[in-house]
C-alpha cells in the first residue's frame, strides 16, 4: 500500500463518518474485539504441546508464538471475515474495516518480530527492557513506509557519499546493509536455537557431543548468514581475503592465548576427558564438580560453594585428577594411632564396623584397615573405606568416622596413645 492509498484509505474513513453504516461496522468491530480477546484469553490458558514425555521443540516455539499474537491475529481474521462478506454482498463505506485490518496485521507482524529475538536471546535481559522500544521502532519503520515519507528520508540519506578506499557508499547503503545482516543473523540464531533445544532433547546422547553438535551449528550459520547477507547488499566477499589475512595475523600474536583457550574447549568436549558432573581436582586445595564446559572455560564449584572459572588451556595443557572419569567410587582414608599393647585384632574389627555401619560407606569394595607404621609411641592403622558420591564430599563423612572412633574407642578403654617427654635437669658439673 503506497501514500496515495493510505491517503485515500484517510479520506474515505473520514467520509463515512456521516453514515450510518459507519457506527453499525463500530459496533461489529467492537464485538469482534471482545470476542477475540475471549478466545485469546483460554487460548492462552491451554493449548500445551503433548508428546511421550519429551516436548517437540519446535512446535513449543510455534505455541508459544500462537500465544503471544493470538488476540490481534483471531481479530485480524474474524476483521477479514467480515469485510470479505460485506465484499461480496456489495456494500460500501468499509474504510473502518480497512484501517482495522492494516493495523491489525502491522500488530500481527511486530508481536511476530519480538517474538522471534526471545527465542533468539531467550536470557537477554537487554530485550526484556528494551520490547517496547523495539516494537515502536518496527511500527515507526512501518508506518514511514505505508505512508511514503520514507521516500524522501531514503533520498536525503544516499545523498550523504563517503569513499572507503576505491568504493563509493552512502549512508542509506549502510543502514540498509546493517538491518540486513542483523535480520540474516538473527533468522540464522533462531535456527540455531530450534536446533539446540532440540539436539538437547536428546538425553541418549552424550552431553559433551550435545554441546559441541550445538556450538558448531551455530557458529557455522552465523557464517553463512554473514557472507549471504553480504552478498544481499553486494560486497564482494573475495574482498574479505585482505580481513581474514588480518584477523589471523592478530590471533597468531595478541589473540594467541584466547585462541588457544577456543580449542581447547572444543577438545574437551569431543575427547570426553571432562565431562558435566565429574569430580576434578586441580591440586590438593582445588576439588570440585563441573557444572558448565564452555568453548573458553569451565565452571568447577567447589565444596563450599565457590564457583572456580578455569581458561581450558589450563585443563589441556595441566595434569588434572578426574575422580569420576571411569568409575565415581572414591577411597577415603583416614588413621588412628593406639598402644603397642593393644589387641590390633580386636581394634581392627571395631574400625571395619564403625565404617560399615556409615550410609555413605559402600559395601563393595569392603572397608578395611592397614597397619601403616609403627610410630615412636603407637601402632599407626589406617582404616580405607569407599563411597560413591564424592561430589558431595569426603569431609563430612571422614569426620562422622572419626568421631565414632573415638567413642567407640573410649567406651572400649582403647588408649590412643601421644608422644610423652621426660625432662631431667641435671645440677652444673
Amino acid at each position: 500500500m503506497n501514500e496515495k492509498e493510505i491517503f485515500a484509505l484517510l479520506n474515505s474513513l473520514w467520509g463515512d463518518l456521516r453514515t450510518a453504516e459507519f457506527y453499525w461496522l463500530a459496533g461489529a468491530l467492537a464485538a469482534i474485539l471482545a470476542l477475540s480477546w475471549w478466545l485469546a484469553y483460554h487460548v492462552r490458558r491451554g493449548g500445551h504441546v503433548r508428546g511421550n514425555g519429551k516436548r517437540n521443540a519446535l512446535l513449543t516455539f510455534g505455541a508459544g508464538g500462537l500465544k503471544r499474537i493470538a488476540f490481534p491475529l483471531i481479530a485480524l481474521i474474524l476483521t477479514s471475515a467480515l469485510r470479505f462478506t460485506l465484499q461480496y454482498l456489495r456494500a460500501s463505506h468499509m474504510a473502518l474495516l480497512d484501517a482495522a485490518s492494516l493495523l491489525l496485521f502491522s500488530w500481527v507482524l511486530v508481536r511476530s518480530f519480538v517474538y522471534v529475538l526471545r527465542g533468539v536471546f531467550p536470557n537477554g535481559r537487554f530485550l526484556r527492557s528494551s520490547e517496547r522500544f523495539t516494537a515502536l521502532t518496527v511500527w515507526g519503520c512501518m508506518i514511514l513506509q505505508m505512508t511514503g515519507l520514507a521516500d524522501p528520508i531514503v533520498e536525503g540519506m544516499e545523498r550523504i557519499r563517503f569513499g572507503v578506499g576505491k568504493q563509493q557508499l552512502n549512508l542509506w547503503m549502510l543502514l540498509e546493509g546493517s538491518v540486513t545482516v542483523c535480520v540474516t543473523l538473527l533468522a540464522a540464531l533462531w535456527i540455531g536455537s530450534l536446533i539446540e533445544r532440540r539436539l538437547m532433547a536428546f538425553k541418549e546422547m552424550n552431553a559433551n557431543l550435545r554441546e559441541v553438535l550445538a556450538r558448531l551449528t551455530k557458529a557455522l550459520l552465523s557464517v553463512i548468514a554473514l557472507l549471504l547477507s553480504l552478498s544481499l547488499i553486494g560486497i564482494d566477499i573475495t574482498a574479505l581475503s585482505v580481513f581474514s589475512g588480518a584477523l589471523a595475523v592478530g590471533l597468531g600474536l595478541g589473540l594467541q592465548r584466547i585462541a588457544s583457550n577456543y580449542v581447547s574447549g572444543f577438545i574437551i568436549l569431543l575427547d570426553r576427558s571432562i565431562s558435566l558432573g565429574n569430580l576434578i581436582a586441580l591440586d590438593d586445595a582445588t576439588t570440585g564438580t563441573v557444572t558448565r564446559i564452555t568453548t573458553r572455560y569451565t565452571v568447577l564449584r567447589v565444596l563450599n560453594g565457590t564457583e572456580i572459572i578455569i581458561p581450558n588451556e589450563y585443563l589441556v595443557g595441566n595434569m588434572v585428577r578426574n575422580l569420576s572419569f571411569s568409575d565415581k567410587r572414591l577411597r577415603v582414608a583416614t588413621t588412628v594411632g593406639v598402644a603397642y599393647d593393644t589387641d590390633v585384632e580386636r581394634v581392627t574389627g571395631l574400625m571395619v564396623e564403625i565404617a560399615r555401619a556409615h550410609p555413605r560407606v559402600l559395601p563393595d569394595p569392603a572397608p578395611g584397615v592397614l597397619l601403616k607404621e609403627f610410630a615412636d609411641s603407637a601402632i599407626v592403622l589406617e582404616l580405607g573405606f569407599w563411597v560413591g558420591d564424592p561430589e558431595l564430599g569426603t569431609g563430612g563423612v571422614r569426620s562422622d568416622i572419626n568421631r565414632e572412633i573415638l567413642r567407640v574407642f573410649r567406651r572400649e578403654g582403647i588408649a590412643i596413645p601421644f608422644p610423652q617427654r621426660e625432662v631431667r635437669v641435671l645440677p652444673n658439673a
